[in-house]
């Protein structure tokens, strides 16, 4: 397959002037591996997008509250993405210097050590089939031990008893398991082994930390849980930096134009794009405004045990240093506006949502509660429901369309509150990415409940940029977390406007809409 790649010139080389010497530009790829699709971008130095692509697959929902893929499915898709990537023709695959992981953090994929096939489907971090287990070890107090170990509060969100799930469920599993013949990992292992030719049984921090069965203190899987769990510690991989050489690309028919590239990188997705943002510094956080929000904060080399039940973990490792975060997550935030749109009808189209709602100066004393799958940190209310608020006759589809975008920022005004208010750091900016970042008067609107800057790059794939940046600094692509700062372009920085006393009236009636939304569903 004929390749070249564009850098400064047509040949794909950049010129040393002083020494007079040619050198190809060196590139990374990211594996951007998430819940509905598989994605491959290369970016050049400066952290700009050379050439992507992107693959969705099924999903399945065998009952009610389960939620699972087909592992083949997902590594298939990834590596139909590669190779659509590498088609573009803009980079020589020569020039890659290594490729970075990140993907959809708890999913849990159990397979064969011997034969690379997986015994049953992938059971997806958004699956409750588990709910009734979590319950138990509850009611048996293993909440405190579970919290203080992981940094977790115990829920099916995690991997560890969708672990036992299979084992217990799946015909001949656990005695294979015992046997030493199969392996766990979440989505960036199975990648990583597949890629590697079944060589490489590999994590890092960040996804290690997502099982519910690893102690982010002392950086090991925990022997207690494992055991009371009943999953042998044989089937867990190897937990290293996000930031090292796992393995070499495996001469795999399909993408061996790539074979010899190390992969270098791997970091779960929320992290990923904290990492992509920039935000190496104590106090920074960002928010990605998605179906959901997932809001972190960078607590560096010390962990902040929550008090307001936000979860405590590793964002990344690099060398020996290790970087811990505070995490919280609304469950509804871009989905609200899809509800608008394909529910309820109001609108015709997402921009639309932000065009009726910037013809208004407010919500006219309206307040909406997105609790349609309950409420999350710091609530923690599954019994939770959606309502509306403070109707009037002079409510029209303009206040509504406001209240949505409101509500939105309300949630992620909660989660900075519990966050400051936990590891007692100041936040002074926010980082923002995701689809729902584009939105303006939402951006503003979140400068002004939280009284923060709200700061938007220019380059809103964070997720990926995080993995490559991982992959690159273990390359030498880049050398300090300092150069990779000062590839972050700003597209806007949105600053406060409103007055403190306005500010905390809405904040105060939002609280006062959130306690007649609770429990509910009983």
């Amino acid at each position: 397959m004929p390749a070249f790649c564009f850098a400064v010139n047509k040949n794909g080389h950049t010129h040393n002037n002083e020494r007079g010497i040619i050198m190809a530009e060196k590139y990374i790829m990211a594996l951007d591996q998430g819940t509905t699709s598989s994605r491959a971008i290369i970016f050049n130095k400066k952290g700009e997008i050379v050439a992507k692509a992107q693959n969705e697959f099924p999903q399945y929902y065998p009952q009610n509250g389960w939620v699972e893929h087909d592992p083949m499915e997902i590594l298939f898709s990834q590596i139909s993405a590669i190779l659509a990537c590498l088609r573009l023709e803009k980079v020589n695959p020569k020039d890659i210097a290594g490729i970075g992981i990140t993907n959809q953090r708890e999913t849990t994929i159990v397979w064969e050590k011997e034969t690379g096939k997986p015994i049953c489907n992938a059971i997806v971090w958004q699956c409750r089939r588990t709910a009734a287990y979590c319950e138990e070890l509850k009611a048996e107090g293993l909440s405190d031990y579970i919290k203080e170990t992981t940094g977790l509060l115990i829920d099916a969100y995690f991997s560890a008893t969708k672990i036992k799930w299979i084992l217990d469920n799946v015909e001949g599993a656990r005695e294979k398991a015992e046997n030493g013949e199969l392996l766990f990992g979440t989505v960036d292992t199975w990648l990583i082994w597949n890629l590697t030719g079944g060589k490489v049984h590999v994590t890092d921090y960040s996804n290690a930390c997502r099982t519910m069965l690893f102690d982010v203190d002392k950086l090991q899987w925990d022997p207690f849980l494992c055991e009371k769990l009943g999953i042998p510690m044989s089937m867990l991989p190897e937990v290293k930096p996000s930031s090292c050489i796992y393995g070499e690309v495996a001469k795999i028919t399909a993408i061996e134009d790539i074979a010899g590239v190390p992969i270098a990188g791997a970091i779960g997705d929320q992290p990923g794009a904290l990492f992509g943002q920039g935000c190496f510094e104590v106090g920074q956080a960002k928010n990605t405004y998605g179906t959901g929000c997932f809001l972190l904060m960078n607590t560096g080399e010390k962990r902040v045990n929550s008090r307001s039940n936000l979860l405590s973990g590793i964002a990344w490792g690099i060398g020996d240093k290790i970087t811990y975060s505070l995490e919280g997550s609304a469950f509804n935030a871009g989905s609200v506006i899809k509800w608008l749109r394909d529910e309820v009808e109001l609108i015709h189209s997402a921009p639309e949502c932000d065009e009726l709602a910037s013809e208004v100066e407010d919500s006219n004393g309206l307040y909406f509660v997105p609790a349609f799958t309950g409420l999350g940190a710091p609530y923690w209310d599954m019994y939770a429901r959606g309502i509306m608020i403070g109707l009037t006759r002079g409510i029209n589809r303009k206040h509504i369309c406001r209240a949505v975008l409101e509500s939105i920022t309300y949630q992620m005004t909660d989660l900075l509150e519990s966050m400051m208010s936990d590891s007692d750091i100041l936040i002074k900016d926010l980082r923002v990415d995701g689809g729902a970042s584009v939105s303006n008067i939402m951006m503003q609107i979140q400068a002004d409940m939280t009284g923060v800057k709200v700061n938007r790059p220019k380059n809103v794939e964070t997720t990926a940029l995080g993995a490559a940046y991982c992959a690159g600094l273990a390359t030498g692509v880049w050398e300090s977390t300092d150069e990779i700062e000062a590839n972050r372009e700003v597209d806007k920085i949105f600053v406060p406007s409103m007055e403190a006393s306005a500010r905390n009236k809405k904040y105060s009636d939002w609280k006062r809409a959130v306690e007649r939304s609770r429990n509910w569903e009983r």
